[in-house]
């Protein structure tokens, strides 16, 4: 399989919003559960949220659930984070691989990550 694609971070405000991106170039994308991971500096890696191959089923981190929503667009082979109220704990590397729970170990085709930096 070809590693999937981030796009979609930058650098916000407190309070602000981003929407990521999780695409992938092979069609069989869409028989695949997507996971979002992050990972700050100096820390492990840490669970997000994931989504089933349906888009029915989702997981979230139990501190993010009030401020980030998980979906996807297989058509588009994509996934998508969209994340709202950022604040500075935020800042990290965000990943999206293939797989399903909270432990990374699950997860295949991992992508190079892309950045959100929350200001204060």
């Amino acid at each position: 399989q070809v590693p999937l694609v981030e796009s979609g971070g930058g650098l916000v405000q407190t309070g602000g919003s981003l929407r990521l991106s999780c695409t992938a170039s092979d069609d069989s994308f869409s028989s695949f559960d997507v996971g979002w991971f992050r990972q700050a500096p100096g820390k492990e890696r840490e669970f997000v949220a994931g989504i089933s191959w349906s888009g029915i089923s989702t997981l979230y981190a139990e501190d993010l659930k009030d401020r980030f929503t998980i979906s996807r667009d297989n058509a588009k082979n994509s996934v998508f984070l969209q994340m709202n109220s950022l604040k500075p704990d935020d800042t990290a590397v965000y990943y999206c691989g293939t797989g399903w729970g909270s432990d990374q170990s699950a997860y295949k085709n991992w992508g190079q990550g892309t950045r959100v930096t929350v200001s204060s």
